[in-house]
């Protein structure tokens, strides 16, 4: 099996969604079609493909779908497209590698293994993953499957931002601050340097990929030096439903008031917190954007997502011992001006200054003329990344196909 031609099938899979895209391997890997499942677990679930040319089908509905259902309907469109046949390996998105995957994986009976042991590691994501996986080697035992992980990008960080200050035994069980969102810092910092050049990729970076989930990382010499999230996703800033940061003493005492338990915490921190917690109403930034200046809720969720952002950059700023980029990335940090410029106002010590006109643009580049910092806007894009990344593993030859059994 050859990857100088065919095709590579790229899938991130969500709590409630499937993103899916089709990368032409030939001369380079170019994507050319992507698509979503949406409303996972809902009663109205759909499923849209988009070309690289911008046209979009209208979503499809297709009824009440349930995590196994989701996988089958995505495997039937391969098969209905006859994408089977240019098939050449398929790329997963795997939130947590845990401390031994630090590199994308050639999926096998051993490190499916492996991947069951970390559960308890990430048991909102990982079996959610292992279930696609399974169910493509079922489905297409002849395929090739790589697994890429959120958590690699950030493997090497110092060790000073790795330890977390509880017992030391801990830590031989994997406990440590991991970071998320790797994939996407991986491509954006690609990008910058594409924009700006290696020296500016060199540089010292602050990079803010926000969306319903949010994260920032600090980067110098190319490599990240701390980020926001810890041990879970659940760490860093507020998101759309996950708390962030907490006092830990909230455990203990929610456990004596209310006889909160760990499952319990668990819920109320990751599905019932952030902006939703706080507005009341939603955790789509959009929503309470619209709705702020009647809603007083809504405006304090919104202020409390642009302070702690504004805080993390002040604190890698320190860490870095200054700023000369800082990336907006993610849903809300690509389209939301409103957003950007609260979270830079008052940052002015730093060298950020942003340019009204360019920055309601949604430019590439927002920053002033005369900003000591440049402010980038960039697009993030987790399925090159993990498209690259199979061409990389499975190489000239594909190899031994994992069968799933």
């Amino acid at each position: 099996m050859n990857t100088a031609g065919g095709d590579i099938l790229t899938v991130n899979g969500g709590s409630s969604s499937i993103k899916f895209a089709i990368f032409a391997v030939a001369d380079g890997v170019r994507m050319t079609r992507s698509g979503r499942i949406e409303g996972i677990g809902g009663a109205a679930a759909t499923i849209s493909v988009e070309g690289v040319d911008g046209i979009r089908l209208p979503a499809r509905a297709v009824g009440a779908l349930d995590r196994a259902g989701a996988v089958d309907l995505l495997m039937d469109w391969v098969e209905t497209e006859r994408l089977d046949r240019s098939l050449r390996a398929i790329g997963h998105r795997v939130v947590h590698g845990g401390p031994r995957f630090h590199t994308p994986q050639l999926l096998s009976p051993a490190v499916m293994e492996e991947l069951r042991r970390l559960t308890p590691l990430d048991p909102e994501h990982l079996p959610q993953e292992i279930l696609l996986s399974e169910a493509f080697a079922r489905r297409f035992p002849q395929l090739p499957q790589v697994a890429c992980f959120d958590t690699a990008f950030h493997h090497d960080l110092p060790r000073v931002a790795r330890l977390l200050p509880i017992p030391r035994r801990y830590e031989a069980l994997g406990v440590r601050r991991y970071g998320f969102h790797g994939l996407s810092y991986q491509y954006l910092i690609g990008e910058l340097a594409r924009l700006d050049g290696a020296a500016a990729a060199d540089g010292r970076i602050i990079m803010a990929h926000l969306g319903n989930g949010a994260s920032l990382v600090a980067l110098a010499g190319g490599k990240p030096i701390d980020t926001s999230m810890g041990f879970t996703p659940a760490a860093g800033v507020p998101m759309s439903t996950r708390s962030g940061d907490l006092d830990p003493g909230l455990v203990w005492y929610l456990a004596r008031t209310e006889g909160m338990d760990a499952h319990a915490f668990n819920d109320l921190v990751n599905f019932q917190s952030g902006l939703l917690g706080v507005s009341e109403t939603s955790g789509a930034m959009h929503e309470l954007l619209a709705c702020e200046a009647a809603d007083p809720r809504a405006a304090e969720a919104v202020d409390l997502f642009c302070y702690q952002v504004r805080k993390w950059i002040g604190a890698f700023a320190a860490a870095l011992g200054g700023l000369d980029t800082l990336v907006f990335s993610g849903g809300i940090g690509e389209r939301s001006p409103v957003v950007r410029a609260r979270i830079c106002a008052g940052l002015a010590f730093l060298g950020i200054d942003l340019d009204p006109a360019r920055n309601a643009a949604n430019a590439p580049l927002v920053s002033g003329a005369a900003a000591a910092a440049r402010i980038r806007v960039i697009h993030t894009n987790e399925e090159q990344v993990i498209a690259e990344s199979v061409c990389r593993v499975i190489g000239p030859a594909a190899g031994v196909a994992w069968s799933g059994t």
